[in-house]
């Protein structure tokens, strides 16, 4: 996901769209586990997502402390 894309979306979006990352993070660690995976890259790729859209929230929240 891009970074412009992630700081489009408003703050719900994000809460949601980190919920569904942290899933599909635990269900590709789990599948890791199990069988392992197609692409392995991919979980990176989720742990990157989750920490861009974290920042972003945090970024934010301070916006708002600030004001």
């Amino acid at each position: 996901m891009k970074i412009n894309k992630i700081k489009e979306m408003s703050s719900p979006e994000l809460e949601k769209e980190l919920g569904e990352l942290k899933s599909e993070l635990f269900k590709l660690r789990f599948s890791l586990a199990t069988n392992g995976l197609d692409n392995p890259m991919k979980i990176k790729e989720v742990k990157k997502d989750i920490a861009r859209i974290n920042t972003i929230l945090t970024q934010r929240k301070l916006a708002e402390s600030q004001n």
